[in-house]
């Protein structure tokens, strides 16, 4: 018996690249999915040796379908299911990207004074 059709946003959730199943259709309907340079939408049938470029919130994925997936499972089972073909320089400027990326949280034991500081700068400025 075969199965039915997959859906590319059902396989796009199942393999990890997206939390939601929404969320992965939403980024097909956003042309955040593409195959063969053209905009895929979620109902799109999924094959195996498809390439797909996704953009995802943290990067640029370059992948290809090696198994059909229907159901989520975990991220070691996942990743048997595509084949990250994303290009070398790709990935170089991602990390250089994150790493000049700035969150706006503060350093530790930068900037304002912890509470022991600020009572021993009050104890100084008393005395």
């Amino acid at each position: 018996m075969e199965k039915e059709k997959l859906r590319l946003d059902k396989y796009l959730w199942a393999i990890r690249l997206f939390k939601t199943r929404s969320q992965a259709a939403e980024a097909c309907e956003k042309g955040k999915v593409k195959y063969n340079g053209l905009s895929a939408k979620p109902a799109k049938a999924v094959a195996v040796n498809d390439e797909y470029e996704v953009k995802t919130e943290a990067k640029k994925w370059l992948i290809r379908v090696t198994g059909l997936l229907y159901n989520r499972v975990q991220y070691s089972e996942a990743i048997n299911f595509y084949m990250d073909i994303t290009p070398a320089e790709e990935i170089d400027r991602i990390r250089f990207q994150a790493a000049a990326f700035h969150t706006g949280k503060r350093l530790s034991k930068v900037g304002r004074p912890t509470k022991k500081q600020k009572r021993d700068l009050d104890g100084f400025l008393e005395s």
